[in-house]
């Protein structure tokens, strides 16, 4: 069989990335250039600065990683770009330069959803065996997903409010903790002890998650401390918070193993970097005897490569895009690619 490259464009965020996949799970070559360290002034990520950025700083990107792979872009064999759900503007630059790409270089045009690209980063490197129970944890998504095939997604359970990554990131900044705010928590985390009683969100027998009243909860005895001018243990806190925050979805990941008998699991999202986090589902997994599998730290964050790998089940199957493609800021739970 014939080696298939993907060139893969990832911009629905704050960071230009591009990587060159080989059959879906090798990377030949991978930029990823973050503006996190200017969205940091902020506190969070500025939209228009984002694009703006993108736009600035593609055209370099694309030249770092065909200069790595010692490869053109007439050596590819499909462009793939991701295009939702993000930031519009910032899915916009990308789109864009993919359809300047594929338009040029007369390549097949893919089109990947993001938290499916997520999913997919455990394919590097790696061979996926189905059925697979997904557990999807990042700033705007907390969800777990039966996968019983390539691009065959049941929908177990979602949040109901606030994403994990979202209550990391809010209670992070009311601890003072300097965007991003999860690797932050994890690391003050350490030096504290669970001491704080915090109220355990979605006690039922559902896959549903709710972070909100976790987050409000911890935002109120912040301020209540600053009225009564009290000192706030923050390290107790965020150990607090992060213990209740990942016992949440250690308890809906054993639900569903135990009811579904699943003996694979992997973890995807930009929170499944937080080695507390992996730990805990690492023990959960080897409670239950299931196959575990997590990304390298560097395929966690947003990639292109796991773009490219989630755009090569596509590739194979003749799925293209057409020019008119356009981004699409939301994302619906039915996992339509």
């Amino acid at each position: 069989m014939k080696d298939i490259y993907i060139l893969a464009i990832e911009t629905s965020c704050d960071e230009t990335s591009m990587a060159i996949v080989k059959n879906g799970r090798d990377i030949v070559s991978l930029t990823v250039l973050t503006q996190m360290q200017v969205h940091a002034n902020f506190g969070g990520v500025v939209p228009e600065i984002a694009s703006r950025m993108h736009t600035e700083n593609i055209t370099m990107v694309l030249e770092d990683t065909l200069k790595k792979a010692k490869m053109q872009v007439s050596d590819v064999d499909a462009i793939a770009v991701t295009y939702k759900p993000g930031l519009l503007g910032s899915l916009l630059v990308g789109i864009e330069f993919a359809k300047t790409l594929a338009f040029v270089y007369k390549k097949p045009l893919i089109k990947v959803n993001h938290l499916i690209g997520h999913i997919y980063a455990n394919a590097i490197n790696n061979e996926l065996k189905f059925p697979i129970l997904s557990l999807v944890v990042s700033g705007g998504h907390t969800e777990l997903v039966v996968m019983e095939d390539d691009y065959k997604f049941k929908l177990l359970g979602a949040t109901l409010d606030d994403a994990i990554g979202e209550a990391y990131d809010k209670v992070a900044r009311v601890l003072d903790i300097p965007y991003p705010g999860g690797p932050g928590i994890d690391k003050l985390a350490l030096e504290g002890k669970v001491s704080y009683d915090l109220p355990r969100p979605v006690m039922d027998n559902s896959y549903n998650f709710s972070y909100s009243g976790l987050k409000s909860h911890i935002i109120n005895v912040v301020h209540n401390h600053k009225q009564k001018n009290e000192e706030i243990r923050r390290a107790d806190l965020a150990a607090s918070f992060q213990y209740v925050a990942v016992d949440e979805l250690k308890r809906k990941l054993e639900l569903a193993l135990k009811n579904t008998g699943i003996k694979n699991v992997i973890v995807a999202g930009g929170v499944s970097a937080n080695k507390y986090l992996r730990k805990e589902i690492a023990s959960v997994c080897e409670e239950y005897h299931a196959n575990l599998s997590i990304p390298e730290i560097i395929y966690c964050t947003d990639n292109a490569a796991m773009i490219g790998a989630a755009a090569y089940p596509l590739y194979q199957r003749g799925e293209f895009a057409d020019f008119d493609l356009n981004a699409e800021s939301r994302y619906s739970s039915d996992r339509e690619h």
